[in-house]
């Protein structure tokens, strides 16, 4: 099995915790930070296939951070989370390039 590698980001422990926990069961490597700003830095110095990206984040909210991320040469998928969402940040989001906009609670069936 391929070894798939997610970064989550998201400014809840208890959100970083238990995606880890689910995913890492489920075979991927899993790295967790809780802001924009350590999402990129993490981004400057490794790879990674998958971000789950929280829109409200303190500091860089998570639409200014997609757009960074976009900016990158070879970006990774990026999925959006929200417990707060509407239609029109979803749209948003997608037109910025990220793949889906899934609202929290996550249903763990539909992220893996």
């Amino acid at each position: 099995m391929a070894h798939y590698s997610v970064l989550i980001v998201d400014d809840e422990p208890g959100i970083r915790e238990s995606l880890s926990g689910v995913l890492e069961d489920e075979g991927y490597i899993v790295e967790a930070v809780e802001s924009g700003e350590a999402c990129l830095d993490f981004l400057a110095h490794h790879n990674c296939d998958l971000i789950l990206l929280d829109i409200w984040l303190p500091g860089m909210d998570g639409i200014q951070a997609l757009e960074k991320i976009q900016a990158l040469d070879a970006p990774p998928i990026v999925i959006m989370i929200s417990g707060h969402g509407t239609i029109e940040t979803a749209v948003r989001s997608t037109k910025l390039g990220a793949f889906d906009f899934i609202e929290k609670p996550l249903s763990i069936d539909r992220l893996c």
